[in-house]
Formats: structure tokens, C-alpha cells, sequence
């Protein structure tokens, strides 16, 4: 497992309001868009005054009613998936082999459900708190190394799914860090080969290097 040294973000960036992604960001009509710009951001947690964020350096864009691999495919609306279709900006939180937690931001207007999944994020602040989620004695890239232990070391369980993400307990954070284009590389999404060709989509976004990038990297 490899080891690393974090990069810092104080906390009065983190819980600066005026940084926080607001509706319009999210409220956009390509969900790839939303994916990408979505590299670079910081998510935070803030649950029972344990502040946690991580930045995010692999995305997964789902396109909703057209894209065989959404959960929302052909419009589909069930208990679980009728968040996809609420407010921009809200988040999805599912069971995914009945033992992680994986999050998603909603995006597009209310009705077309488009998501992003958050795939993988380096720390930045609370690590102590996140090793005592993951129960670890000691930092490594596996902590936040894909969606599951993303949710995991940020405390987000599908209890938090449809809570919005401009209030203070889950919310994005813009701090000015820009996520060159040269460094964001796409490709096809992981584990959806049930997809059938939308599986070869690519609709994957990650920050080249980077230890904390899940799965096949180029």
C-alpha cells in the first residue's frame, strides 16, 4: 500500500460559504461537463462537528433516460432512483453489493436524471477522523481509493442520500485549484459491462498520477 504526504487545506477554506458550489453549477444540461469540472473541487463532510474533505481526482458521468449503464435507464423510477430526478445539486447515496456506500451528486434540471459519481479523492483535512472511520492505524492511498472508501472515510452513508449540498453537513468546495486539461484524462467507467456498448462510453474522468485514481489508468 503506498504512503504519501497529504496536502493541507486549512479549515477556514473549507467552511468558507462564498466557496461553496452553488446551484447553477450543477444545473447544467451535459453531466460530462458536470464530471469533469467536478475534478479538482474539494468534498467536505461536516457530521456532529467532525470535519472532513477530500479532493476529488476521479469522476464517473451518468446520462440519465439515455445511458444503459444509469440506474435511471429508460426513465426508470423506483424508491432508490427517484432522487436522480429531483433538485440539481442533491445527493444520491446507493448500497452497491450490499456493503458500500457510493455517492453521487444529481445534476440537470429537476426530472432528467443525470449523476456523477464520486470515484476517488485525495484527503486534505479530518485524516485523523477518516482513519478512525476506516479503522487504520496509519495513512495510505486506500483510504480514499475508490467510491466506496471515499463514502467511508467522509462518514456518508445512503441515510444522506437526497440531503442537498448547500447546507453544511455535505457540500463542494471550489478553492481555486485548477485540474489542467492535459492532466484530466477519460475513459470508459468500471464494472458496468451490463451496459453493453454504452459501457465503452467515456465517461470516466481522473487527474493523471495521481495514487488516489481507482481501477485501469492510461
Amino acid at each position: 500500500m503506498k504512503r504519501f504526504e497529504p496536502n493541507y487545506i486549512d479549515s477556514s477554506i473549507l467552511l468558507d460559504a462564498e466557496r461553496r458550489l452553488r446551484k447553477d453549477f450543477y444545473n447544467r444540461p451535459d453531466v460530462l461537463v458536470v464530471a469533469q469540472q467536478l475534478i479538482g473541487k474539494i468534498l467536505v463532510t461536516n457530521f456532529d462537528n467532525r470535519l472532513t474533505a477530500a479532493r476529488i481526482v476521479e469522476t464517473e458521468a451518468y446520462n440519465g433516460a439515455a445511458d444503459k449503464a444509469s440506474h435511471a435507464y429508460n426513465n426508470r423510477r423506483t424508491a432508490r432512483t427517484e432522487i436522480m430526478f429531483g433538485e440539481p445539486g442533491t445527493a444520491y447515496v446507493y448500497l452497491c453489493y450490499g456493503i458500500h456506500h457510493l455517492f453521487n451528486v444529481v445534476s440537470n434540471a429537476k426530472n432528467i436524471p443525470h449523476a456523477v459519481l464520486i470515484r476517488g479523492a485525495e484527503p486534505v483535512y479530518g485524516i485523523d477522523v477518516m482513519l478512525d472511520r476506516c479503522r487504520k492505524l496509519q495513512l495510505d492511498t486506500t483510504i480514499t481509493k475508490g467510491p466506496g472508501n471515499v463514502s467511508k472515510a467522509l462518514g456518508i452513508y445512503t441515510r444522506h442520500t437526497g440531503f442537498d449540498l448547500f447546507g453544511t453537513a455535505i457540500f463542494i468546495v471550489d478553492d481555486g485549484y485548477h485540474a489542467y486539461d492535459k492532466a484530466v484524462i477519460a475513459s470508459a467507467r468500471i464494472g458496468v459491462d451490463y451496459a453493453a456498448e454504452d459501457a465503452l462510453l467515456p465517461y470516466r474522468y481522473y487527474v493523471k498520477g495521481n495514487p488516489f485514481v481507482s481501477g485501469k489508468i492510461k
